[in-house]
């Protein structure tokens, strides 16, 4: 519940603090004492649009606070901690800037419209005379029957249910169009899977033909460096291997003076014998080195079709190899589509019937309900002074069009939505002889305040918000059906806290709080207060709604009359 407002610099509101309890609160005033800035503030912490123009005449920003009692169990206490927030209250500020750079903070944390909408649309709502929202808004009308007649489990199952379909009808739409799409589909695969099968691609290829590729290019570079060695090494006049021989013969010589140098001379013979078996590998080398110009065409032909079939399938050997399961796998699933496509029907047309049995069940349900709704509501206007109105619930199918998904249908007519197959709209005639029209259109404020009273009070057992908030619901009324209208919303503080904002003594009569709102000008500034009222100040404040400015001890008694009585 609404606990406590705070409004600084708004309109003609300086600094006010207002502290709310349960029950029933009345706020009572002169016209233009600032009643509706009130309702304007607290429609803005509810999540309004804010604009400049409500920031206090010199101020350079409003600030607007709300503390909010919640439940530990609520969904707002979820929502909070969903989003990181502590669950023990809510308090919502409200930052109004002259120059638009508005802020909202959620418990002490910078936060967003959006999230501030969702945290507040079960605290509050408010019922002025043209009732913007709520019970007037057509698209909350079967929410509100739903509600009435408990049938929001039986709405979820339909949900759900609705809900379970949809990634079916879409699994079942991308089948139908790929096989729409086969032939094509299946040429396409099979002509990339044998390109890549007739290319016989083996592994580390492009490798090998690069390397091919280095030693072709540089053959005669390679073919005279080898061939230069081994003239070097052995067949040049004076070649290395002659003249190691002829060192090795000296050596031998002189090993009858000194015989340690005979290993000198075994490991002479050792050099010689290796410098031979290296020429030897340089000749056989030299008959291998490739001067093929005709094989270096094929090994570039070949290396650039390698690359560009892996360009065209990834970039890389290894990407042609995930290619081609993919394209065989794809192939095998068209290969698979009819079958498939009959197995995802089947299962959709299981969830389809029990769609349309849930649907039809809550349809039936709604209708009987819709009876029980209007009787009610027709017997609440009586005893509002509405005897001859009539009013009905129209319960009527969603119409099936062209651009439905024939999964979603109801019958040859209808179709079924995540709600159900149903419209709903209130239809009203207040006098005899007129037609039933929705309750939107109707014209008269007073006609219009009790219905959406006699609404209220038949829903408030159902209905999930806290704190409702009537402003100037006795627009258009008085006398008796003041006294009675005042009676209904007493009985709605049963189940919501009632805030009421009033101009009638018979309503204001019977608050268990009331709040008087005046404004007064000091220095040159207009500014709003509002006051507490103790026993004797209620009996003033009815004896001046009651008589207006020039107060008289006729009037005294009957305002002391009609709070004694309450």
């Amino acid at each position: 519940m609404l606990r406590e407002i705070s409004i600084k610099n708004f309109a003609i509101i300086d600094d006010l603090r207002i502290s709310f309890s349960r029950g029933f609160t009345i706020l009572s005033g002169e016209t233009g004492a600032g009643k509706s800035i009130i309702i304007n503030a607290v429609n803005l912490l509810l999540g309004s649009r804010a604009t400049a123009g409500f920031v206090r005449t010199g101020a350079e920003y409003a600030e607007l606070e709300a503390l909010f009692d919640i439940s530990p169990d609520s969904r707002t206490a979820r929502i909070l901690a969903e989003n990181g927030l502590e669950t023990a209250e809510l308090i919502v500020r409200r930052i109004i800037a002259r120059n638009n750079r508005h802020r909202v903070y959620i418990n002490n944390r910078l936060s967003t419209i959006a999230l501030l909408t969702t945290l507040t649309e079960n605290l509050a709502s408010i019922s002025g005379q043209h009732a913007h929202q709520g019970l007037l808004d057509e698209e909350q009308h079967l929410l509100t029957l739903d509600r009435f007649g408990n049938l929001i489990p039986l709405r979820e199952k339909v949900r759900k249910q609705f809900q379970q379909m949809q990634p079916l009808i879409r699994k079942l739409e991308e089948l139908k169009e790929l096989k729409n799409r086969q032939a094509e589909k299946r040429e396409l695969l099979a002509f990339q899977k044998n390109e890549i099968l007739e290319a016989d691609i083996k592994t580390g290829e492009t490798e090998e033909l690069e390397q091919e590729l280095l030693l072709l290019k540089n053959g005669e570079t390679i073919f005279r460096a080898v061939h230069s060695g081994i003239e070097e090494l052995y067949s040049a006049q004076n070649a290395i291997v002659e003249r190691l021989v002829e060192v090795r013969k000296q050596i031998e010589k002189v090993c009858q003076i000194d015989p340690e140098l005979e290993s000198k001379v075994e490991h002479l013979n050792d050099v010689t014998f290796r410098v031979e078996d290296i020429t030897e590998g340089l000749r056989a080398y030299l008959d291998q080195i490739p001067l093929d110009e005709k094989r270096m065409e094929t090994a570039e032909e070949r290396l650039f079709f390698i690359r560009k079939l892996c360009r065209k399938y990834g970039g890389s050997p290894d990407s042609l190899l995930t290619h081609l399961k993919k394209t065989e796998e794809e192939l095998d699933s068209i290969e698979n589509l009819e079958e498939r496509i009959g197995e995802t029907e089947k299962v959709l047309a299981g969830h389809h019937e029990t769609l349309r049995t849930l649907a039809r069940e809550l349809s039936e349900k709604r209708k009987k309900t819709a009876e029980v709704l209007a009787e009610k509501v027709e017997k609440e206007l009586a005893a509002l002074k509405m005897s001859d109105t009539r009013f009905r619930v129209s319960v009527s199918p969603i119409p099936f069009s062209d651009g439905n998904n024939p999964w979603l249908r109801a019958n040859e007519k209808g179709c079924i939505s995540e709600n159900g197959m149903d419209h709903a709209g209130f239809m009203i005639a207040p006098n005899i002889g007129e037609e039933l029209k929705p309750l939107s259109q109707i014209a008269s404020g007073g006609e219009l305040s009790r219905v959406v009273l006699a609404l209220k009070v038949i829903l408030a057992e159902t209905e999930s918000v806290e704190t409702v908030i009537f402003d100037e619901v006795d627009a258009g009324i008085g006398g008796s059906v003041a006294e009675i209208v005042g009676r209904k919303i007493a009985e709605l503080a049963s189940f919501h806290q009632i805030i009421c904002i009033t101009h009638l003594p018979q309503i204001a009569r019977f608050g268990n709080h009331h709040f008087r709102i005046s404004k007064e000008v000091k220095q040159g500034r207009t500014r709003t207060s509002i006051t507490p009222l103790t026993e004797k100040e209620r009996i003033e404040e009815l004896a001046r709604m009651l008589g207006g400015v020039k107060m008289t001890q006729a009037t005294l008694d009957h305002a002391m009359e009609m709070f004694q009585e309450n």
